[in-house]
């Protein structure tokens, strides 16, 4: 396709003009384009290739951004086309197996020289000018992760999810084309172009990021639909969460938890922020919380100790949380979050995002704009008291399920014990869907915050929703604590 010859007129109109091209066509899928005896490779033998940094793109330019790429092999069945863009115009970063190390490998020399990438690395100095730092990466499907100066990578994002959790089975679109926008010396931000394809739907996407303490990446998107889809999931995120203090299994492992996230956060159009703890269900569990004009979302690790999980390679304690503030009006529609049963550590198995109550109709372009942060802490979100942990056990009636909720930050630490704090609890469906027995909230002498623990006994075998919040005289101090007891 006919490009734009310098890089002030390209832009998001260029991709998004071939996005409509490809969506009018029939979809091509580029499986196969990558021999067998390289998607078969076993973990370890794809791992030992290794790009040489020697060859980074811009690293002779004294740019303060450099970057990386990845060759296709298990996983990455798909060779991706990246460009780059300066005043020139566009150039197509070429392949060569010579890029590569394969380490202990015995086959460089049978890889295709025009076999293509798999996706690529930016590296940008956050913790010190000398040295290039991993600070956001784009591999596989459409998907991308990224972190801040003091996080190790966890989570991911996606560019759209398709029809996830849907019993007709999910569809995953990817990124078959990139444009790296060539930064000026000195540049703190880096742009990139995306063209996204799948059966269902292509897109054009557009994103700026700017590494830092906190890494933030502006996300513009414009989808154009082939047909029709159950269920469109905008600015996804994917995380992990095998057990934790949420749990009610018994599970055989020195690490007291392993999670990349432990709660969802969602800021609704009205202002109230919600948080639900995570939880590794015994059956697939898809939540909605229906909102309008949201303010924001997402999957977030708020355990930084690392005496909760004692693992010293995977360092749970430092993976990042991820924060997406919408541009622009969303309008109405629902965050769901997606819990799928999981034996093991290695399964992303958490999912959430964005589902318009109109999902986009084939003709009809639409367009999401949205932030992401990549971050550590931050006690702006919220910022009022915030639940630091969730413990529950069957508690001392029949049948009965007991919460433990702990809450700190906000006014609740200047708070004297002898304050009267209420705990306001609510569940959906009330007295017909189960019963409250008891509840408590005591100021916690060890930690400064505050305790509320509760009893119910659902009524039925449904799932029975729970929320809860720390009130002072009709003045709410924290967010509002939500969860969900499973049959």
């Amino acid at each position: 396709v006919a490009l734009p010859g310098r890089a002030h007129a390209f832009g998001l109109d260029d991709v998004a003009k071939r996005a409509q091209e490809v969506a009018a066509g029939a979809y091509q899928d580029q499986k196969g384009a990558v021999p067998d005896w390289l998607v078969n490779l076993s973990y370890d033998q794809w791992r030992d290739i290794r790009f040489r940094p020697d060859d980074s793109l811009w690293r002779n330019r004294k740019s303060s951004f450099e970057v990386q790429f990845f060759h296709p092999g298990l996983f990455y069945d798909r060779p991706v086309r990246i460009n780059t863009v300066d005043a020139k115009g566009v150039q197509p970063v070429a392949f060569s197996p010579n890029l590569f190390d394969y380490g202990k490998n015995k086959f460089a020399s049978q890889v295709p020289q025009d076999l293509g990438f798999a996706g690529f690395r930016i590296h940008y100095p956050i913790k010190t000018p000398k040295y290039h730092d991993e600070v956001i990466v784009f591999l596989g499907a459409s998907y991308f992760r990224a972190l801040g100066r003091n996080e190790a990578f966890g989570l991911s994002a996606r560019g759209l999810a398709v029809d996830t959790a849907e019993s007709s089975g999910e569809e995953f679109p990817w990124f078959r084309e990139f444009w790296l926008v060539v930064p000026s010396p000195g540049a703190k931000e880096m742009e990139i172009y995306a063209l996204l394809d799948s059966p269902s739907v292509a897109g054009a996407y557009r994103f700026v990021v700017r590494p830092g303490v906190e890494t933030e990446v502006d996300v513009e998107a414009r989808l154009f639909m082939r047909r029709e889809v159950k269920k469109l999931g905008v600015a996804p995120l994917t995380s992990m969460y095998f057990h934790g203090e949420n749990d009610l299994r018994d599970v055989v492992d020195f690490r007291p938890e392993v999670h990349d996230s432990d709660g969802l956060l969602l800021q609704t159009g009205t202002g109230e922020w919600i948080w639900r703890p995570l939880d590794n269900p015994r059956a697939l569990h898809v939540s909605s919380f229906s909102t309008e004009h949201p303010k924001g979302f997402g999957l977030i690790q708020r355990d930084r100790d690392f005496a909760n999980y004692q693992d010293l390679e995977a360092r749970s304690e430092l993976r990042p949380s991820a924060w997406v503030e919408p541009k622009g009006d969303w309008g109405k529609g629902r965050v769901e979050l997606i819990e799928i049963p999981t034996k093991s550590d290695i399964h992303d198995n958490i999912v959430a995002f964005w589902v318009p109550a109109e999902a986009p109709k084939p003709g009809t372009p639409a367009s999401f704009a949205y932030t992401m942060s990549w971050y550590g802490d931050d006690p702006k979100r919220p910022p009022g008291g915030r639940v630091v942990a969730t413990r529950r056990d069957f508690g001392t009636f029949e049948d009965a399920h007991r919460f433990v909720v702990d809450f700190d930050g906000g006014k609740l630490a200047k708070l004297p014990a002898d304050t009267v704090v209420r705990g306001v609890v609510s569940i959906a469906g009330g007295d017909d869907s189960a019963e409250l027995l008891d509840q408590q909230v005591v100021k916690n002498p060890v930690t400064g915050g505050w305790r509320l623990a509760f009893q119910v006994r659902p009524r039925h075998k449904g799932p029975v929703d729970v929320r809860a919040f720390l009130d002072k005289g009709g003045e709410a101090l924290t967010e509002t604590w939500s969860n969900v007891i499973l049959p």
